[in-house]
């Protein structure tokens, strides 16, 4: 039952590296993204969306350790 749970995890990874290896292939069109006053300079869609990507998936954990801490704070 592990070494399927294994190999189904594994299939998993691969089809997620697949998916977004075919989305950093179909977003090549550049773009200069400009917020607040700041623009970057002219780069590939899908740079912006991984970068968003992994900046969201750093900063959702720590926003929700810091919800949960201060939360038992509260409680004591």
């Amino acid at each position: 039952m592990r070494r399927l749970s294994r190999i189904l995890a594994a299939l998993m990874i691969l089809v997620v590296m697949l998916v977004a290896l075919v989305f950093v292939l179909e977003n090549q069109q550049s773009v200069s993204l400009s917020f607040l006053g700041f623009s970057s300079g002219q780069m590939p869609i899908s740079v912006f969306v991984v970068v968003a990507l992994i900046v969201g998936m750093l900063i959702g954990p720590l926003l929700g350790f810091l919800v949960r801490t201060r939360r038992y704070k509260a409680l004591d």
